[in-house]
This record gives structure tokens, sequence and C-alpha cells, in this order.
């Protein structure tokens, strides 16, 4: 059997409110598949029909081969990871890790095996006697962890885990998540909002919109290949450009956009006509003017703001007649100085990095 989860037609309604329209998805053996959205997209929901908490209102929900469709979540092989992690805080580390195989009456030595064994795997072997109010973020989301893992479940379910942890420790977690789930082969299925946790994470990643799925995709195709402006929008950054789409007499394309023609072949399907163009930041090449004239296929602009982050610098840059501003990134040479504001630049496109979207 090579799919974990197979999801079949299904919805979500509450009264006249519909949560998630008919979504059809199977989550393969062992991947990791995040389901990434905005609030109210229906991410949630779809988890917790997974998960048995929801009832699906039309549908089939297929897990391990076997239609759990109507089964309570404990009768499900299915365990989940919560963003506030639930954890008891009148037990200790182990006792909150031992609970689920206590509830199914485990004899005590296999308890003890098993627990210490978790506790290995998300190396907290020295902190089964700790309170969970003893424990900082990243060692509560490993006990979360520990718990889930220890009843070895088919499928685990991550609900925006990391959302309450600072930004260094989540980089730190996805990667122990990651590592977790090598040494464990089991299916993972992940919520966020967040595109950089998808990226890190993901082998697959479902993006869902008002309650449908927008595009489903690996990260990097997700980000370089995006199939509607909301996908171009929502994964990564981008500059959204008006332009038209153009036909050539042998059928090569270009595109007419406010700086300037670009030979461009977005495919048969796109007929000519009005467009938009994702152009990603760092596909967009900036220096100095030099009061030179400009080079070919160059463009003049003026910077309107800088911002500095350490790795990348990203101007927000006036173009064409100040009709339209362009965020541009570019690496930082060490011991150099961002263009400050009003600099007059010049600016050159890859084309080829260009994705063409029906208007």
């Amino acid at each position: 059997m090579t799919n974990s989860i197979e999801l079949t037609g299904i919805s979500k309604s509450y009264g006249n409110l519909t949560a998630l329209g008919k979504v059809d998805l199977t989550v393969k053996r062992n991947e990791i598949l995040t389901l990434l959205g905005p609030s109210g997209c229906g991410k949630t929901t779809l988890m917790r029909i997974i998960a048995g908490f929801e009832e699906p209102t039309t549908g089939k929900v297929m897990i391990d081969g076997k239609d759990s469709t109507s089964l309570a979540p404990e009768h499900r092989p299915v365990n989940m990871v919560f963003q506030k992690y639930a954890l008891f805080p009148h037990l200790d580390v182990f006792d909150n890790v031992a609970f689920g195989l206590r509830l199914k009456k485990k004899p005590k030595d296999e308890i003890k095996r098993e627990v210490t064994k978790a506790l290995e795997l998300v190396q907290l072997e020295g902190f089964k006697n700790r309170w969970i109010s003893e424990l900082s973020g990243g060692q509560a989301q490993r006990v979360a962890l520990a718990r889930a893992l220890v009843n070895r479940p088919a499928v685990l379910l991550l609900d925006e885990p990391l959302a309450a942890l600072d930004l260094k420790i989540r980089h730190h977690m996805l990667n122990e998540i990651k590592r977790i789930h090598e040494e464990t082969s089991t299916t993972f299925v992940y919520v966020t909002h967040d595109q950089d946790e998808a990226m890190i994470l993901s082998d697959r990643v479902v993006l869902l919109n008002k309650g449908g799925i927008e595009q489903i995709g690996g990260p990097q195709e997700m980000y370089w290949s995006p199939r509607t402006l909301f996908a171009a929008k929502f994964f990564g950054d981008t500059n959204i450009v008006a332009g038209t789409y153009g036909l050539g007499d042998t059928r090569s394309g270009y595109v007419d956009l406010p700086f300037g023609r670009y030979a461009h072949t977005a495919g048969d399907s796109l007929g000519a006509g009005p467009v938009n163009v994702s152009i990603r930041p760092e596909t967009i090449a900036l220096e100095a003017a030099q009061g030179a004239p400009l080079a070919d296929g160059a463009f003049a602009g003026k910077v309107k703001d800088t911002s500095f982050i350490g790795n990348r610098v990203i101007y927000r840059v006036a173009v064409a007649s100040g009709t339209l501003d362009l965020k541009c990134q570019q690496l930082p040479v060490p011991g150099s100085h961002a263009l400050p504001p009003g600099a007059e630049v010049a600016l050159t496109c890859k084309p080829d990095s260009f994705v063409v979207i029906p208007a």
C-alpha cells in the first residue's frame, strides 16, 4: 500500500457556512505533507476530520486502507500534537508520555521500555522526572511529540505545533521534526500558515484557499511554478506586474510589461491578452546607475526604501515613470552599504523566471 490516507469528496458545512468544499487528497506512506494556507482556509478542519474530531458532511476517509469515516479518534491509527501541546501539568514528563500506554493497559515493563525509547528519540533522556512547568517551550514540544509517537501511530498529525516558539527555537525544532520523521518512518501531516515552515519541512505542500485545494506540489514547484495568482502571492514574496501576452508569427510568445518587452513562451494554453506576471525579487538584478546609457534589456529606477536583513537587502524601487514599484532582493557584499533612498539604479530581469498567469 503506497498511501497512508485517502480522502474522497470530503466537505464540511456548519449550517450555511461551508468550511470545506469537495476535497480529494492522498497522503503517501512515510511522507511529510503540509497543509498550508491563511486563517479560515480549511486546513485545521481537514486535519480534524482526519483525526476524527470532526465528521465530514460528505465524503470518505480511508486510513491505512480502512474506511475510518465514522470511527472515533481513539479507534484510528493516528495521534495528534496540538498547538498548545495539551500536556498534563500535574504529571511529570515520564507520566505524560506514558499516559496513552496506561490507557491501553500495557504492562509496566513495556511502558517503561517504550517511554524510555520515546524520550531518547526526542533527546530528553534525562528529563523524565521533570515537571512540565520546569520545561522550556522547545522541551515541552518534544514531550508532546514523544507522547504522540510512543503509541506508534501510522499517521502523526501536527497542528501548528511551533506557533508559540520564538524564531530560533522554531527553526531548531523543524530540523528535529525532520530527524524524528527519518528515524520513525511515520507519515506526518503538518498544518501551518508559515511558508518557511512548509518549505523547510515538506515533501509535498497542499495550498488551501477558501475551503478548496489551490495547488499541490513540492516546495520548489510551489515557489517557482505557481499556477494561480493566489499561489504566486501566498507562497514566498513576489512582484505581480500587469502586462499583455502576445504571440509571434511562429507561436513564439512575448510579454509586454511597463518597463519593456520580453520573449516568453508561456505555453499553448495561454492566448494573447492581458496577464499577470509573477517576478520573484531575487531574479531582478540591481546596480547603481553610473550616468552611462543603459545596457540592452536594462531599465531605470529610483530607490524608494531599503531594508537590510543581514543575509540580504530588500529594495523597493520606483520604475516606469513612478507608476510601478518593484521589490528587488540582493545579497550584500560584506562591509558594503545598501543604496540609499533616492539613488538612481539600473535593473535587469530574467524572463525565463517569469510566471505568466492569465488576468
